[in-house]
């Protein structure tokens, strides 16, 4: 596979990027295109190699990127490849929109896809506007969207300027040809000269172009009736692409409109050529199941439709699909099934010019089914179209007639007459309508008609030789008359009475009765070896031969023709004579004798279920369903309240009722009713209804459990086993053909085709043995059918079970995601509370810590302060006790004088000499009251844990609240001491500073004293 090299910026290196192992995510390649600032051709090539790989998200993402503003601005020099990614986007957008509308979602003017292509078009005119790839990315534009004037201006900008520009040409070319599809008559062949003669201008300026360009000159010759011509463009386009399909499909149709053997052969040959090619070509399908349609192979023709309806999307094609499919159920005379995939094919056409057969099919059903307005709608359709069309005038024109409106029905009888005076149809209807109202007239198409079939060499209808006769009976002319009823009868018993061949005196006279007698006549005619044949059509003929006598005054061969009509007119010989074939006519006489016998018994016996269940039969055969249902149900609640009477063919009238209706839940819960009450559910033939109920609605899987009980209860019924196969096979078909399938659903599809073609090869086997009824090519045909979707199978199964697959590796990463995403928010929430708890515990701990060391610091305040204040109170009992010896001593107010100032220099000594002792046993002011500031903060924060966890202490607060320094403690015990000793001192002591000035006196004056009490001492001694 190939590769681009994207070179690395300010080096000689290149990155390889290989084009056939594209990244998924197509950002990958964006950063690494930005990152380098690779040339915008890089980015094209990369982008259309990602859109050949179906990956169109990627593709649109490098060129939306690759057009950016930011792009547009740094690239501003690079014009042609910046023009390329516009016009790429604005192709790629036309794509999309001609899809939608080719689908029918949305209008082309509302389409959103054409308006961001006509924007990315026009981004690409403003960079260059004379560029020709943007004019012609703009006709190609125009033409999706229908506006083919539009288209032809873009193309012919290109033209003037490059004459030989060959996508110009070939789009120029394009455009008259759908012009002349949509154009009239007269105006189509001037559209397809035109479109030829770009197509071979296009080939002259490039001789070497695709097969293709040959085909649209094929299409052209095709179109103006240069059939040899048109054929060699085909063949040549084989010559240089012997497997292009769109040229086999064309000769193959080519050969099979040529109407003769060999022609069909060699088409049918090209088209299975075709199909072998490529099973899923619409066209090829569609065209094989008209084939097969025309075979008589409807089981072909719904095989094929259902595959070209599963791989197509253009709703032509499927319009076609549908029309075969439809047609295929009007020819079997299902003309539900009919009218449905007719409505489906209308539903999928625009307008009535695209494809107007369909019309024409559903206004047939729709008359078939008396829905005379829906059908006047549908042929009117079809006379939009061709507004001369014989069939579609006849059809409106009979629908007139049964709504009432003679004069329209004459006048539409009229106009095809003289479209096409060689068709006796329309002769004959006119004249038909004209005999109430203008006999003349009536008998001169009646005699049209006649001579057209007669040299057409037809029979002539004997309605239409009894009509004339009848005209020239009541005009008068009785000879022609006669001549005509003569024709209409032909050879028979008629012509030996009128030849008077019949001897009526060999019967007996005396007989008691007329009808004994004639019963006698003719039965002797019988022993004698004269035939008494009389068909049904003959009857009103004779009858008006035998008035014309009577006419004539030959009352004795009247006589006899009515004796005639009298001994054949046994009713339960025509009612029972059911032929495949139904006569319209004869039917509907049945239908209404036996209605007239089953009312004459009801009118005798009001309570006769039998004639009443009857009566139902008849007005259901005439599809009078909700009034036969009514009286099934007033049976069926008859026959339940009788102990008498059974009548499970109520319950099975009523259910077909229902399934006729189409409420197929209701009709299978009457036949499940119906089997339980009285057959105990072993009767075949109502599981055989039942079976057919679900299949009609499309329960598959059910019908074939019904026919698998009824083959046990019946193994010898072939029918069963056919139908179970059918089945099987339909319920693989139809899970084959649905858009999204399980790997589940395929592989029980795998296996019911299994055992569908196991079935087939029974029946096919057992054809050896015994005589099962059914053809062998048929069975034949159906196993290869399922054989051929078996493979089909297979390839779906391991596409679905690749997909299976990929889902379940997408779910389990999903979950492994999820699991982990929920571990770690586990494990975070955990590490969180592990946190949350150990940070509590610390708190916890450092409080009780700071509790405990609060009491150990309250210990010591409490021992230091015992101490100082006993060490304090026996100092001063010491003194106490010195100072009371000595008073006694003293010996006037001098000496005691002098004597107590000597005593409070000694105490101020001791006290100094205490007060360094207690320096030395302590540390150091400093570094203690470092310490108790330490402490003390401490203590105020153990406090205030304390108050926040609730545990506040009043009297620590006091106690805290007190000076905490020892130095303060010790002073405040001193100075206590000394107020209750000395008061006469407190002045002096009150502070440090003035206990300082009082102690700082003179030296000298402190010898002064201590000498002048030396002295008294001295001289007390």
């Amino acid at each position: 596979m190939a590769s681009v090299y994207i070179p690395v910026q300010n080096s000689e290196e290149e990155v390889r990027v290989a084009l056939d192992q594209l990244p998924r995510d197509a950002t990958d390649i964006l950063d690494i295109l930005k990152a380098e600032q690779a040339p915008l051709h890089l980015w094209l090539i990369i982008a259309r190699e990602y859109f050949k790989q179906g990956k169109t998200e990627q593709f649109q993402q490098i060129l939306e990127e690759g057009s950016s503003p930011e792009i547009d601005e740094y690239y501003a020099d690079v014009k042609y490849e910046r023009i390329a990614i516009l016009n790429a986007l604005g192709a790629y957008y036309t794509y999309l929109g001609k899809i939608d509308t080719y689908l029918g979602k949305i209008d082309p003017n509302q389409n959103k896809n054409f308006t961001s292509a006509i924007q990315y078009y026009n981004r690409a005119s403003r960079i260059d506007p004379l560029e020709p790839s943007t004019w012609i990315g703009k006709g190609q534009l125009c033409v999706a969207k229908g506006e083919y004037q539009q288209a032809f201006n873009a193309f012919k900008i290109v033209l003037d300027d490059d004459p030989n520009n060959v996508p110009a040409l070939l789009g120029q070319a394009c455009v008259h040809f759908n012009k002349g599809e949509n154009e009239d008559q007269y105006k189509k062949a001037q559209e397809y000269k035109n479109s030829l003669e770009f197509y071979k201008r296009a080939l002259r300026a490039y001789p070497n172009g695709p097969p293709a360009v040959r085909l649209g000159i094929g299409f052209c010759r095709y179109r103006l009736g240069q059939y040899d011509r048109a054929r060699q463009a085909f063949q040549r386009v084989l010559q240089l692409d012997p497997e292009n399909v769109e040229a086999l499909v064309a000769l193959a149709v080519m050969d099979l409109q040529t109407n003769e053997a060999a022609g069909i052969r060699r088409g049918m040959e090209k088209m299975q050529k075709a199909f072998e090619i490529y099973p899923y070509c619409p066209m090829a399908l569609n065209h094989l199941a008209n084939h097969f349609f025309f075979t008589g192979q409807h089981f072909l023709v719904e095989q094929l439709t259902e595959t070209a309806l599963a791989v197509s999307n253009n709703p032509i094609m499927k319009a076609h699909s549908y029309y075969n499919l439809a047609r295929s159920y009007h020819s079997k005379r299902d003309f539900e099934k009919a009218g449905r995939y007719y409505m489906a094919s209308v539903n999928e056409i625009s307008k009535p010019q695209d494809f107007v057969l369909p019309y024409y099919g559903l206004g047939q059903v729709q008359l078939k089914l008396r829905d005379f307005r829906s059908a006047l709608s549908s042929f009117e359709k079809v006379l939009e179209v061709h507004p001369e069309n014989c069939e579609s005038l006849k059809a409106v024109g009979h629908i007139y007639s049964q709504l009432g409106q003679m004069d329209k029905a004459i006048e539409t009888f009229r106009k095809a007459a003289r479209i096409d005076p060689k068709d006796s149809q329309a002769f004959l209807e006119l004249g038909e309508l004209l005999i109430s109202s203008d006999a003349s007239a009536a008998l001169d198409a009646l005699k049209t008609a006649y001579n057209l079939i007669k040299k057409g060499g037809e029979d002539v209808p004997i309605e239409l030789l009894n009509n004339i006769g009848v005209l020239y009976f009541e005009k008068g002319d009785f000879e022609v008359a006669e001549q005509t009823f003569k024709e209409a009868l032909g050879e028979g018993i008629w012509l030996s009475i009128l030849n008077g061949k019949i001897d009526t005196s060999k019967v007996d006279s005396t007989l008691y009765s007329v009808q004994y007698r004639d019963l006698s006549l003719f039965q002797q005619l019988e022993e004698d070896g004269i035939t008494l044949e009389l068909p049904w059509d003959k009857v009103t003929s004779l009858f008006n031969y035998a008035r014309l006598l009577e006419q004539l005054h030959d009352s004795e061969k009247a006589s006899l023709f009515y004796r005639l009509i009298l001994f054949k007119g046994n009713w339960n010989y025509f009612a029972a004579l059911r032929p495949d074939k139904k006569g319209q006519k004869l039917e509907a006489t049945h239908l209404e004798k036996a209605k007239e016998l089953y009312t004459k018994v009801l009118t005798e016996h009001h309570g006769n279920m039998y004639a009443a269940n009857g009566a139902g039969i008849v007005l259901a055969e005439k599809g009078q369903f909700d009034v036969s249902k009514d009286i099934f149900t007033q049976v069926q609640e008859a026959a339940a309240g009788s102990i008498f009477v059974q009548m499970p063919d109520v319950w099975v009238n009523l259910a077909h009722i229902y399934f006729a209706q189409g409420h197929f839940a209701l009709a299978v819960k009457m036949y499940q009713n119906c089997l339980r009450k009285f057959y105990y559910n072993t009767d075949t033939q109502i599981l055989l209804y039942l079976s057919r109920t679900h299949y009609e609605a499309e329960q598959w899987q059910d019908c074939k459990k019904t026919l698998l009980r009824a083959i046990h209860l019946a193994p010898s019924n072939y029918t069963l086993r056919f139908d179970a196969g059918v089945a099987m096979q339909k319920f693989s078909a139809s899970t084959l053909q649905k858009t999204k399938r399980t790997a589940d659903e395929v592989r029980s599809t795998v296996t019911e085709l299994k055992n569908a073609v196991r079935v087939f090869s029974q029946l096919s086997s057992a054809s050896a043995y015994h005589s099962h009824g059914f053809d062998e090519k048929k069975i034949e045909t159906h196993v290869e059918y399922c054989k051929h979707l078996l493979d089909a199978a297979k390839v779906h199964c391991e596409a679905a079970e690749r997909e299976e697959q990929q889902n379940r590796q997408r779910l389990e990463l999903a979950r492994q995601v999820s699991l982990a995403e929920e571990a770690r928010r586990k494990a975070e929430e955990q590490r969180k509370f592990q946190l949350e708890r150990r940070k509590q515990e610390d708190e916890l701990k450092q409080v009780m810590q700071q509790e405990e060391h609060f009491e150990r610091i309250k210990e010591q305040w409490k021992t230091s302060s015992t101490n100082f204040g006993s060490k304090r109170k026996d100092r001063l009992r010491n003194e106490d006790e010195e100072g009371g010896g000595e008073r006694k001593r003293r010996r006037g107010g001098g000496s005691r004088r002098r004597k107590k100032d000597k005593t409070r220099a000694r105490y101020e000594e001791e006290e100094e000499a205490d007060y360094m002792e207690d320096e030395r046993e302590e540390p150091d002011e400093e570094d203690a009251n470092n310490m108790v500031n330490d402490q003390d903060e401490e203590a105020e924060k153990a406090q205030d844990h304390l108050a926040a966890a609730g545990l506040e202490d009043s009297d620590v607060e006091d106690d805290m609240g007190e000076p905490s320094s020892a130095i303060n403690r010790k002073r405040r015990a001193w100075s206590e001491s000394d107020e209750e000793d000395e008061p006469s001192q407190r002045p002096l002591e009150s502070s440090p500073a003035g206990y300082k000035e009082n102690s700082g006196e003179s030296d000298e004056e402190m010898r002064g004293k201590s000498g002048g009490n030396a002295d008294v001492e001295e001289d007390d001694e």
